[in-house]
């Protein structure tokens, strides 16, 4: 029997005693998928460095994870072909959350800096708040509507607009980019949650990675046919590490947290990946640790916290707010 976390919080009017759970192995996984997606931006910034070609590192982790998940997931025997009704998640996963993430993703981290390539493309919140009103039809608490606002405040802090360079095509083209990225995987995220696929996510992924695969190879043929995946070993180990370690596993864990926990739950959760990111781009790539990542870290640590137990974050200011009014 699997573990949950029971957590009330706030319905209708006012506050009511309705709980909603939050399953532990749910959390688990999007905690995994945080650190193991964090680590991958500043790797890949790092053999971009080193001579790889973007588009050409894309596809290479979209092969290897999709020969990792495949061997994973035959070996436990549970390899299936597709369905029908697994067709929806299949494209949005394969198409969008990897295809379109990689290929939007990739292209910037060239012209921006990996800490903030991490952060535009994991905002998948700017997106999640009006595609599960209008799609899903999910009530959100007006507590997570705080958290996501907090988390956002947090990410414009990360992101530190005011030192963007504006008039630098190559900048304002990669940031575009990056937010196209965000969109992709915040689609993915409404399919998932929409679709009733008969395979499990477990046993999709292989097929989603394959088809990734697929679609990202005309493209690296197109716009990059005399490309290389580099010539020196630290661009080899970091592409292997992604693509065997934090590609399948991180992925697997992303698209297992999305269909498990609330919406706007996942979404801010993932606005940590950012946080995690920067701090790795520190220790990898000597990127520096200011006042504004230390702000913006704890700002989206905040968000987090409040999206997950709503109620108790709302108890906690009112004693806070009670006990201020009466001194």
């Amino acid at each position: 029997m699997s573990r949950q976390i029971r957590i009330l919080q706030p319905t209708g009017r006012g506050i009511s005693l309705k709980s909603t759970i939050l399953p532990r192995t749910g959390v688990a996984q999007l905690l995994v998928s945080v650190v193991l997606l964090s680590s991958a931006w500043p790797l890949t910034k790092i053999a971009l460095a080193l001579g790889t070609t973007p588009l050409w590192f894309a596809e290479g982790r979209a092969v290897l994870s999709g020969v990792t998940a495949a061997l994973i997931v035959a070996a436990r025997g549970r390899l299936r072909l597709p369905r029908r009704a697994d067709l929806p998640a299949l494209a949005a996963i394969g198409g969008l959350q990897l295809a379109g993430y990689f290929a939007f993703a990739h292209v910037a981290v060239a012209w921006v800096p990996a800490g903030r390539t991490a952060i535009l493309a994991n905002t998948t919140t700017i997106w999640i708040v009006p595609l599960s009103l209008v799609f899903l039809h999910e009530q959100i608490p007006p507590a997570r509507w705080f958290a996501a606002g907090i988390g956002l405040v947090g990410v414009v802090v990360l992101m530190s607009p005011w030192a963007i360079d504006w008039t630098s095509p190559p900048v304002l083209i990669g940031h575009a980019f990056l937010l196209g990225a965000s969109l992709c995987w915040s689609v993915a995220i409404i399919v998932v949650r929409a679709a009733r696929p008969s395979l499990s996510l477990f046993e999709l992924l292989p097929w989603c990675f394959g088809l990734a695969s697929l679609l990202l190879l005309p493209l690296v043929m197109l716009e990059a046919p005399h490309g290389t995946l580099g010539s020196r070993p630290d661009c080899w180990l970091a592409l292997a590490f992604i693509g065997f370690v934090a590609g399948p596993i991180g992925t697997w864990c992303v698209v297992e947290a999305t269909a498990k926990l609330p919406t706007m739950v996942s979404s801010i959760g993932f606005l940590t990946t950012p946080a995690v990111s920067l701090l790795l781009a520190n220790l990898l790539l000597g990127e520096p640790i200011t006042a504004d990542l230390l702000l913006g870290s704890a700002l989206i640590i905040g968000g987090v916290a409040i999206a997950a137990f709503p109620l108790r974050s709302l108890r906690v200011w009112s004693a806070w707010a009670g006990g201020r009014r009466r001194q």
